[in-house]
């Protein structure tokens, strides 16, 4: 789905454990499986989410906080049904939750609660869908890793759940299992929830972000974190803005995209992994947006946990940063600070970034997912990695 489309997710997503073991996934040992179809999709930590375009979601993967919403806390290598949903018009997959928008303007959440990402006034988990308090005129949704923010009709942000460096934006590091404003955000077009920070994308196509900032993924040009909405520095023309768990990317007008924060697996795509400056603990890193080499006409961007991803004018993908478990999608089990291009996707409408997978939505409808599938985050049945893409399969019909 569309990082600047308002309904519409910016990805986010994020995170988390260490990398676990690969495996090229042979489709060939596979019975035939009809492929899942759907209008949307999104990526989180170890799961993923689609919409089928009824007004369900359907969910698959690592399910220990009840993150795939069907009452259950079992792992699932194919989808299942969110129980309760009839009318969702956007899906986002953080960390241990996820989250779906409401054609009411509502929002209802589901999963890991421990920080009160749930935004129901409680922090109790919940193995299927509870409502975000407060929040009635919404028209996007974000998941970070454990807080969660809202886009309100009027251009304002809410956000809820972890707040211990500032990511709900509201001047303080208080934790908050209800929605709180962000300071100083009045006319925000899309919105995006990283590992401990935040960014909204503004009318006026500049971009401020808050949160944790050791990493420079502020893009505010060094210092620490920011308890309220700072602007990144040279951003004028963003069209779109995504998060991954220690970085930030901007889609441009031109089809440029520019990223910034956390260098260590070349996820800014400069070419290098090596700074250019070093942040906390010597992180090579960038406190200010730098431009994605060879990136000239993108439409849509995604982070990843430690990568990220452009879908490009042509229907193709490209991706970039961490590709250990094979999430750049290029064949490979390694990582790479400059593009390269993921292995058959000719048709991409939209893409996603989990936690160490991806997954791209292709004009038929159909959902294809590459990397890191311990837990089934890839839909097709197995838990062997892939660093190609495999079709997600659906059970249901």
């Amino acid at each position: 789905m569309k990082a600047s489309n308002r309904l519409m997710i910016g990805l986010i997503s994020l995170l988390l454990l260490t990398a676990c073991g690969s495996g090229n996934q042979n489709q060939a040992d596979l019975p035939p499986q009809p492929s899942l179809k759907a209008v949307a999709v999104t990526a989180g930590g170890f799961h993923s989410c689609s919409l089928p375009g009824d007004g369900t979601v359907k969910c698959w993967g690592q399910n220990g906080e009840g993150q795939l919403g069907d009452g259950k806390k079992a792992v699932s290598l194919t989808e299942v049904s969110v129980t309760g949903i009839t009318s969702a018009m956007a899906v986002t997959a953080g960390g241990y939750h996820t989250c779906a928008l409401l054609s009411d303007g509502t929002v209802q959440c589901w999963g890991r609660n421990d920080k009160g990402q749930l935004g129901d006034g409680t922090t109790s988990p919940s193995l299927t869908s509870v409502a975000v308090t407060g929040i009635a005129t919404a028209t996007a949704v974000t998941t970070g890793k454990y807080h969660t923010c809202a886009l309100l009709s009027d251009g304002t942000v809410q956000c809820w759940g972890e707040n211990d460096e500032g990511q709900l934006g509201d001047g303080t590091v208080v934790l908050s299992s209800i929605p709180v404003a962000v300071s100083g955000i009045a006319s925000a077009a899309a919105i995006t929830g990283g590992g401990a920070h935040s960014c909204a994308m503004l009318e006026d196509g500049t971009v401020q972000c808050w949160g944790r900032n050791f990493e420079g993924q502020l893009g505010s040009g060094g210092g620490s974190g920011a308890t309220t909405a700072a602007a990144v520095t040279g951003i004028t023309t963003a069209t779109a803005v995504t998060a991954g768990k220690y970085h930030t990317c901007a889609l441009l007008s031109d089809g440029t995209v520019q990223c910034w924060g956390r260098n260590t697996e070349g996820q800014l795509g400069d070419g290098i992994n090596a700074g250019p400056e070093i942040c906390i603990d010597n992180i090579p890193c960038s406190t200010h947006p730098l431009a994605v080499a060879g990136i000239a006409s993108a439409t849509v961007v995604t982070a990843g946990g430690f990568h990220n991803c452009a879908l490009l004018a042509d229907d193709t993908v490209r991706c970039w940063g961490m590709g250990t478990v094979g999430q750049i999608g290029n064949g490979a089990y390694t990582s790479s600070s400059t593009t390269a291009a993921v292995s058959g996707i000719a048709s991409a409408t939209t893409i996603t970034g989990g936690g160490f997978h991806t997954c791209a939505h292709l004009s038929n409808s159909t959902v294809q997912c590459w990397g890191a599938n311990e837990t089934g985050q890839l839909g097709n049945g197995t838990t062997a990695s892939s660093p190609t893409p495999v079709s997600v399969i659906d059970l249901s019909s």
